[in-house]
């Protein structure tokens, strides 16, 4: 039997249950929500911060949802019993794996990529005519950064949750990365903090960066720690016991 074969029906399975967990389906619509509400309140504020990252500031609260939902559809499967039955119809449990893994970024990039359409188009609205808007290129890059950004987010945290086996676990060493390290650490650029998985994929929100990194090449080093993470977390799953 092939592997094509084989992983459909693996991803088929994870799909389904994250369609009928309603805890994740509530943390894709918070991803959205999110982002959106607190990217129209910055956009209207006259700060004298960045125009574009104002419109996109939403997404460091939107990224909290994305990240529980990563954790939330891993660390399920450690509650129970769970992945001693999944194992039990998908043997090969790399293949689990990339399968879980897909299960988890098609869906968030969907919901990311609409979360940076509707993001730009309220946070434009927002902003007013006699604010200094960012050009549409460059809303289009946030647009679509957004979506790839908050995608990297979520695998990374399932990555570690796989490792860590507990979502409670997870979310506690993630949270405080993100709310502390980034807001108080992460403020000064030119330093070890702009490789930082947030602050790096966050870059390519921003119009102006003063750090070593761009918004692609940001984003690239955010796609590093995720692959990392993933890579600890399928090694996890392969050599430890269900």
């Amino acid at each position: 039997m092939s592997n094509r074969s084989t992983f459909q029906p693996a991803l088929h399975a994870e799909w389904i249950k994250i369609r009928t967990l309603r805890s994740l389906v509530g943390s894709l619509g918070a991803v959205l929500l999110a982002t959106v509400a607190f990217s129209a309140l910055t956009a209207a504020d006259d700060a004298d911060i960045d125009p574009l990252f104002a419109m996109f500031f939403g997404v460091s609260f939107g990224q909290i949802a994305a990240i529980a939902f990563g954790v939330t559809a891993v660390s399920s499967e450690f509650q129970g019993g769970a992945l001693r039955q999944t194992l039990a119809a998908v043997p090969d449990r790399r293949r689990w794996f990339a399968a879980k893994a897909t299960a988890i970024a098609v869906p968030v990039l969907a919901v990311g990529l609409v979360t940076g359409a509707v993001t730009l188009l309220v946070g434009r609205a927002a902003a007013g005519a006699g604010q200094d808007r960012p050009t549409w290129a460059e809303g289009l890059r946030a647009a679509v950064g957004c979506g790839i950004y908050l995608t990297l987010m979520a695998l990374f945290a399932a990555g570690l949750a796989a490792v860590l086996r507990s979502g409670v676990a997870t979310l506690s060493l993630l949270i405080p990365l993100l709310l502390i390290v980034s807001f108080v650490v992460g403020d000064l650029s030119g330093n070890v903090a702009d490789f930082l998985p947030d602050r790096a994929g966050q870059v390519v929100l921003h119009g102006d960066w003063g750090g070593s990194l761009g918004p692609w090449s940001g984003l690239a080093v955010t796609a590093l720690w995720t692959a990392g993470a993933l890579c600890a977390g399928a090694w996890s799953v392969h050599r430890r016991d269900a």
